[in-house]
């Protein structure tokens, strides 16, 4: 800035000395333009009578008439043009110089080196031979010393003016920049990578040193925030692996047995050898239905908030009773919802619940002697401090789930003895329930024998979809099993 400075202040004085310039030539050629005027309006009678006495004849008064002519033009030249030959006097450039053929208005003549201001006057009368032009000639050499005076003094001028410039810009940008240097300081010693120490930021009231500190600390929290969510990632893989290769090395192993007896005797009867290949079956049904679970999880830990939105849950309902009944014909399912009950969520996610809701009660939700009946329910409701709720029942005529019990039913990997379950369908209801801001209980089926589960959530609002996701979120994979996952289910 200070060498910017210094190199525009003297552009800037030159260029202002330059319209100086033209202003005080203009101004000085004006006065002496008035001046030839005046001088032409008195000499031009003069020279008039000199042509009429030339015309006449009359040498005598033609004398008087010139000396009266050089009398009048005073302090400028003067050159008369006329039939009877030319009369001239006083300062005026020399006979070589070229004159303009008219010069109504006043111009400069250059002879030599000097300048001259020369202005015609066309000079007639009334008797033939009376026709003359008068030139009247003004040195323009005050002028010139004039305004070379003030080109030396804009060029001084110039020249003075770059050092104090420089200096006083350089200590106003100092100044003005001390802020930012601050931040610099501030700024050089962070390192993200090894350090936790965030910029500390006090108002400088500059706004552009303000909003630079502000993009600092958006791109740290930015860079926190990523650095956070990978290592979520990272554990969330780890956990994945880890939970996996122990889950899955008791079906694995059991497989591994049919198939050895499988091998080792070939003449196995024929219903033992039945037996061996439906155990078969049903331990790879429940691998695959684990590595789905395991990955629904997953993808429930590393679901980002900006995959969430206004959502009816009426159509989600309807979309998973649907699929229910085309794959299990024999099930009765009675559905009750009520239109336009929108929450802020996770499509994937919401659809979830609904399928392991429904699947739990399938699966556990059997009559004696007949099919599955299941009941689920939608609609509005409000909590005990008036807040509006979008509530969610599923109804099952199974033999339901002491109370004792309900609370571990939401965790890894628990299943009843005979379940054919992998353990981790109401675990997702859980974690995909956290994540939406909502809680579920588990009751007893009011209309008789049977579970009911409750599901409560939060509709969409104005503030939902600013939600952040941070506070609810749980590793859900990462909890080792057995331990409670910190979660709400028996409602406030």
């Amino acid at each position: 800035m200070a060498l910017a400075v210094g190199a525009v202040v003297p552009l800037l004085v030159l260029a202002s000395g330059a319209l100086l310039l033209r202003l005080v030539a203009g101004d000085l050629h004006a006065q002496q333009d008035a001046h030839l005027r005046e001088r032409a309006a008195v000499v031009a009678k003069d020279a008039k009578a000199l042509l009429r006495a030339t015309a006449a004849g009359r040498p005598a008064a033609a004398q008087v008439r010139e000396r009266r002519l050089y009398a009048s033009a005073l302090d400028v030249g003067i050159r008369l043009v006329g039939p009877g030959g030319t009369v001239s006097g006083g300062p005026q450039p020399g006979s070589s110089a070229p004159l303009p053929a008219e010069a109504p208005v006043p111009v400069t003549v250059r002879d030599g080196g000097a300048g001259w201001r020369v202005l015609s006057v066309p000079v007639a009368g009334v008797r033939p031979g009376v026709r003359g032009t008068l030139w009247l000639f003004s040195p323009d050499t005050a002028a010139d010393s004039q305004l070379r005076l003030v080109r030396r003094r804009v060029v001084a001028v110039a020249l003075l003016a770059a050092p104090p410039a420089g200096a006083l810009a350089w200590a106003v940008a100092a100044r003005a920049t001390l802020p930012l240097r601050r931040l610099q300081r501030r700024t050089s010693g962070l390192d993200p990578r090894t350090s936790g120490t965030r910029l500390d930021h006090t108002p400088t009231r500059i706004a552009e040193v303000d909003d630079l500190a502000h993009t600092l600390g958006t791109v740290l929290a930015r860079y926190d925030e990523q650095a956070a969510r990978t290592a979520e990632a990272l554990a969330t893989a780890r956990s994945f692996s880890a939970t996996a290769s122990h889950e899955l090395r008791t079906p694995l192993m059991s497989m591994r047995t049919n198939l050895d007896i499988l091998a080792e005797h070939p003449g196995l009867d024929p219903v033992d050898r039945a037996e061996v290949v439906d155990d078969l079956r049903r331990e790879h049904a429940r691998l695959l239905d684990l590595l789905v679970m395991l990955r629904a999880l997953a993808r429930g830990d590393l679901v980002e908030a900006d995959a969430f939105a206004p959502l009816d849950l009426a159509e989600v309902v309807d979309a998973a009773v649907g699929d229910l009944r085309r794959r299990h014909t024999e099930v009765e399912v009675t559905v009750r919802t009520a239109p336009g009950l929108v929450v802020h969520g996770w499509e994937q996610g919401l659809r979830s619940v609904v399928d392991n809701l429904l699947a739990n009660a399938l699966a556990h939700g059997r009559r004696d002697g007949g099919p599955p009946r299941v009941e689920v329910t939608l609609r509005p409701g409000r909590e005990e401090s008036g807040a509006p709720v979008v509530v969610l029942t599923v109804d099952d005529e199974g033999p339901g789930i002491p109370p004792q019990l309900r609370a571990a039913v939401f965790q890894r990997f628990h299943r009843r003895p005979d379940s054919p379950g992998s353990g981790l369908g109401l675990t997702l209801v859980a974690q995909q329930i956290a994540l939406h801001r909502g809680w579920i209980r588990v009751l007893d089926r009011p209309e008789g024998r049977g579970a009911r589960f409750e599901t409560r959530l939060p509709p969409a609002g104005p503030g939902a979809v600013e939600t952040s996701l941070a506070p609810l979120r749980r590793d859900w994979l990462a909890v080792p099993a057995g331990k409670s996952q910190e979660f709400h289910k028996d409602g406030p």
